[in-house]
C-alpha cells in the first residue's frame, strides 16, 4: 500500500530529482522510492531473505544470540 507524504527538500536537490526522473522516464516518487530503498539497504535485505529458509522468529533468534555473544567481554 502506498501513502501520500510531504517531504521538504532543498531547491537544488528538488531540481536534481526532477532531472533524474525525466532522464530515466520515471515519476519523481519512483526515483525517491529507489533512493530510499538503496539508502536503507532494503534491496539487500530482500535478496538475502529470499534465499533463506529461516522463518522470521528463527532469524531474529540467531541475530539476537549473535548480538549478545559479541557484547560479552
Amino acid at each position: 500500500m502506498k501513502r501520500k507524504t510531504t517531504v521538504y527538500l532543498e531547491d537544488g536537490l528538488l531540481r536534481a530529482l526532477k532531472v533524474a526522473a525525466a532522464r530515466s522516464g520515471q515519476h519523481e516518487y519512483q526515483v525517491v522510492e529507489q533512493a530510499l530503498r538503496a539508502h536503507l539497504g532494503m534491496g539487500l535485505l530482500e535478496s538475502v531473505g529470499s534465499r533463506s529458509s529461516l522463518g522470521e522468529k528463527q532469524a531474529l533468534g540467531l541475530a539476537y544470540d549473535e548480538l549478545h555473544r559479541r557484547r560479552k567481554p
